[in-house]
């Protein structure tokens, strides 16, 4: 992969701009970013008192954790699947 494959996607989180360089297309990344956000806006309003860094360790754990969920989610809807297609 060269540089010229990837593209510089300028975002801002939490009032804060920061440039993405990625593969994924700009509305993809925008995407992301806006999701992360959001869910630090959502933590910040339980604890106000809380730094940039210990609010954006707390995003990474709640994000780890959800998509930990939606994996075993899809691995059990997998495991159904093919149980049905086996009968």
């Amino acid at each position: 992969m060269t540089q010229e494959d990837k593209t510089r996607i300028t975002v801002d989180i939490h009032n804060k701009s920061y440039t993405i360089v990625g593969t994924e297309p700009a509305h993809h990344v925008r995407l992301v970013a806006s999701l992360v956000d959001q869910k630090m806006h959502e933590i910040q309003e339980m604890n106000k008192n809380l730094d940039t860094t210990k609010l954006a360790v707390l995003t990474a754990v709640n994000s780890m954790n959800d998509y930990l969920k939606l994996k075993e989610e899809y691995a059990k809807l997998l495991g159904s699947i093919n149980k049905k297609e086996d009968k």
